[in-house]
């Protein structure tokens, strides 16, 4: 991703943060990521986060969606090589709307579309709607993919540790941690 793209994401992402009243220190607003799952196209398929810890017990991250924007299907397997069982995650929704889809029963007529040209990476489509003040618990190894409403979504996320290079996505294309050129 070009890094006035990368500059331009973190702006927007600290303007939803504010919007949901969430405060961040200057050192927190350059430790921003921006995740583009080197697809080249952050406005559809994307997301912007802020990592506040991440031990050997627990994980606490706020994540942030602009309008219509979809963080891939994937799932946090099993790392046996670490001995661990599977990232367990609860997302709480802070701002906007924000469209999960896990496992399970598929909704009838689910809200929101898969980005263009990857419809066929999204085969989940239990939906799960989370506003201000919702949350939901995800167990390991669970696919999911969530995707922003108009306004978009500020989405907090707490879970036991976070290994995201080992994050599994349906989309054999998609590579977790960006890259940013000059």
């Amino acid at each position: 991703m070009k890094k006035s793209v990368y500059e331009e994401a973190c702006r927007k992402a600290v303007e939803m943060f504010e919007k949901a009243h969430i405060i961040l220190t200057p050192e927190e607003k350059e430790r921003l990521e921006v995740a583009d799952f080197g697809l080249d196209d952050l406005e559809q398929t994307g997301l912007q986060l802020i990592v506040y810890v991440n031990t050997q017990r627990c994980c606490a991250k706020e994540m942030v969606l602009t309008p219509g924007q979809t963080c891939p299907e994937h799932r946090h397997a099993p790392i046996p090589e670490l001995q661990y069982p599977g990232k367990e995650e609860t997302f709480r929704c802070r701002y906007g709307t924000c469209y999960l889809y896990i496992e399970g029963e598929p909704a009838a007529n689910p809200v929101c579309k898969p980005p263009k040209g990857s419809e066929e990476h999204y085969t989940v489509w239990h939906e799960i709607v989370l506003h201000p003040g919702e949350q939901y618990t995800m167990l390991p190894n669970t696919r999911h993919w969530f995707q922003a409403g108009a306004e978009g979504a500020v989405v907090s996320e707490f879970s036991t540790p976070s290994y995201d290079e080992y994050d599994i996505f349906t989309d054999p294309r998609i590579r977790r941690i960006p890259e940013i050129e000059g």
